[in-house]
């Protein structure tokens, strides 16, 4: 049984118009990745539950626009606030239906609740403009006016970060929102919820339906008249399906999508400092985002030095449930990623790969994978080319710089991109070269509510944090005023 300090943060049916629905189609099971267990049987929403939940978000959208930017401000802070005070126990129900450490989770919920804070303060600076005029009976000028109702589709992998990601800056923009969760971690959705309506939010102006008809209500997300603005955040392939839905209703799209990334490590790097940073990087949340390091290229000279110390980094990560204190590295999400992870080495150790750490899965059982390294990995393997989404670090090498930009480039994807070296001209030309909206030279850790996120290439579309992060969710409005001088 989960213990938590507030047991009513638990809820279990779909939130629509600040009430609690039990599912039209019945209910689902969640299940600890960690141990198997069932966590909790959940509302299961169809396709009726989001036609409601839009519904609700078109009316509520009237009064919520309307308000003051000062307003929703007060409001959001409130809500901010109580996330903040309970961390502790969304982390709880984070671990207990996602699996990754406690420490982790904590640190995700504190990082998602940022991205409220931020959007709520910076939605009173958002302005319009006075354009000169360009004759004396005319005056021209912008406004900045809410899209409307946002539908979202979150992923399991950042259960609380991904909806306060979209959610903060929808709502501090005056936009109301439909959230569908991932059914791995409906609970954490919910749970903020559960907050929001005691930090006084009206109804309306945020709904959550999880459900296991993700066809069905994902054409209701993508194709709903009143809806103005879709955000996604998951694989490549279902974004693209998704965004070709959208295009029957011309809604605004934005998608964060699948990652490939370069983890580049310069002969004259600080491989000390490389090596924690690829640990942190790789291994975060079992290696299951779409930033981690994919691709790892050290430079042929030190290869052998920066294997060594990585090998010996893996070596003392702490597998296990994340609720045991000391644990460093969770489980996969589920069996199939199991399955998955299992693939990818067998592909490259068929192909001449060489496996000098873990490579099976792991004697905890249940969703549990060894931390794993290969060597002598060649391009025509899947670790070389495909998003891998589990605890492998695989190593290639190289010459040049102008070998591994190009290595580093030769990919459909353009998320993210890390690369080590203490030469300040070469931090100015490689960062310029790759093409990946984040970049990241002498550092693994970049995530902030301040900057943008976003990729380039088939990595996505828009950006969420930041200044662009907020204005996703407006429309721009060119007043044209006549008539001045009579």
């Amino acid at each position: 049984m989960l213990e938590l300090k507030d047991k009513s943060l638990l809820s279990y049916k779909n939130y629509i118009n600040n009430q609690w629905i039990s599912g039209g189609a019945g209910a689902f099971k969640v299940f600890n990745p960690a141990n198997g267990l069932e966590v909790a049987t959940v509302a299961n929403a169809d396709t009726k539950d989001a036609i409601s939940a839009v519904e609700a978000a078109s009316i509520a959208f009237d009064q919520w626009s309307k308000m003051t930017a000062k307003d929703r401000a007060n409001i959001l802070r409130i809500w901010y606030d109580l996330i903040i005070e309970n961390a502790d126990d969304l982390a709880s129900i984070m671990t207990a239906e996602q699996g990754k450490p406690l420490a982790e989770a904590i640190g995700e919920v504190k990082y998602g609740a940022a991205f409220i804070e931020f959007c709520a303060e910076e939605s009173k600076r958002v302005m319009g403009s006075v354009i000169p005029t360009t004759a004396n009976e005319r005056r021209m000028q912008t406004y900045k006016q809410p899209v409307g109702v946002v539908a979202c589709i979150t992923p399991w992998n950042f259960p609380s970060a991904m909806i306060t990601r979209k959610a903060g800056p929808a709502m501090a923009a005056g936009c109301t929102v439909v959230i569908k969760p991932a059914t791995e971690t409906p609970l954490s959705a919910l749970a903020l919820c559960v907050l929001a309506e005691r930090a006084g939010i009206p109804a309306g102006v945020i709904n959550v339906i999880a459900g296991n008809d993700s066809s069905g209500i994902g054409k209701v997300l993508t194709q709903h008249e009143k809806i103005a603005k879709f955000s996604f955040t998951g694989s490549t392939s279902i974004g693209k399906r998704l965004m070709s839905q959208c295009s029957t209703t011309v809604k605004k799209v934005s998608l964060e999508l699948g990652g490939n990334a370069p983890f580049i490590v310069f002969d004259d790097a600080d491989i000390e400092q490389a090596v924690s940073d690829c640990i942190a990087t790789k291994f975060r949340n079992c290696g299951q985002t779409c930033v981690c390091t994919n691709r790892i290229f050290v430079q042929d000279n030190i290869a052998t030095s920066f294997i060594k110390k990585l090998k010996t980094a893996i070596s003392n990560l702490a597998t296990g449930d994340g609720f045991v204190k000391g644990t460093t590295t969770g489980p996969l999400v589920n069996s199939k990623a199991v399955s998955d992870i299992e693939n990818f080495v067998t592909d490259a150790v068929d192909k001449g790969a060489k496996v000098l750490l873990g490579g099976n899965r792991h004697k905890l059982g249940h969703c549990f994978f060894e931390p794993t390294l290969l060597t002598d990995i060649s391009s025509d393997m899947r670790v070389a080319n495909e998003e891998i989404f589990g605890p492998i670090a695989a190593i290639q090498t190289f010459a040049t710089e102008e070998e591994v930009i190009k290595r580093a480039n030769d990919t459909e994807y353009g998320l993210a991109a890390y690369f080590f070296t203490r030469d300040i001209g070469r931090v100015m030309r490689v960062s310029e070269q790759l093409q990946y909206g984040i970049v990241c030279s002498n550092s693994g850790i970049f995530s902030t509510e301040v900057a943008p996120f976003g990729g380039w290439k088939q990595s996505g579309i828009g950006s969420e944090g930041g200044q662009e992060g907020i204005a996703e969710f407006y429309e721009t409005k060119f007043h044209s005023i006549g008539g001045v001088d009579k």
